[in-house]
């Protein structure tokens, strides 16, 4: 047995960068992964490839930025594993746009996917958590210099992406459920199963 045997992972943008990376690695450690993402192409792909190496995954194609997108496939991960004992949320959108060229469209889609969306499958999840008994909500953010050209949507809804993780962490630690704000990049699958297995030591 693995460390993680028999934990139920939900990993959210599991079809590429670092969710795919981090559904590959929970598998190799005997997690159960539930893959989210909103186009099938590349999430099924990694799903496919973590079944042919004995692993156990499943695709869940829903746009969680959406209320009824994300309480759908909480349910149905629910329905498939019988409990989520991890929460990746790694979905999440960049547009190259500045300021002046952006329209509101695509500034509510940005702050929708990478805000919204946290906040409903976090609020989801940890309900469920809380019944549990516990759980480990990581929300995954990327820090931009200031300065280089990565849009001002991105740039607000990850600052306020890690309020609020700051804040959710507080409220949610007396259930026995651990949320963690992670910096996505280099080294992020080794940063997030060590604050995983941390969680599971006796």
């Amino acid at each position: 047995m693995t460390k993680l045997t028999g934990k139920v992972v939900l990993i959210t943008g599991a079809g590429k960068g670092a969710g795919r990376l981090l559904a590959q690695a929970f598998a190799e450690r005997g997690a159960s992964v539930a893959a989210n993402d909103i186009s099938p192409i590349n999430v099924e792909q990694v799903v496919d490839q973590i079944n042919a190496r004995g692993g156990w995954a499943r695709a869940y194609i829903e746009d969680v930025a959406k209320k009824v997108g994300a309480q759908y496939t909480i349910k149905q991960v629910e329905d498939d594993f019988g409990r989520i004992d991890i929460l990746v949320n790694h979905a999440s959108v960049e547009p190259h746009v500045p300021l002046l060229e952006i329209d509101e469209w695509d500034w509510h889609r940005v702050l929708d996917v990478n805000l919204t969306g946290t906040f409903l499958m976090t609020q989801s999840v940890g309900r469920l958590m809380r019944v549990q008994g516990g759980g480990v909500i990581i929300n995954l953010i990327t820090n931009r210099v200031p300065g280089r050209e990565s849009g001002s949507s991105f740039a607000a809804s990850m600052s306020g992406l890690e309020g609020f993780t700051l804040q959710v962490a507080v409220e949610l630690n007396p259930y026995g459920i651990h949320v963690h704000v992670v910096e996505n990049g280099d080294g992020v699958v080794s940063r997030v199963m060590a604050l995983v297995e941390e969680r599971d030591k006796p």
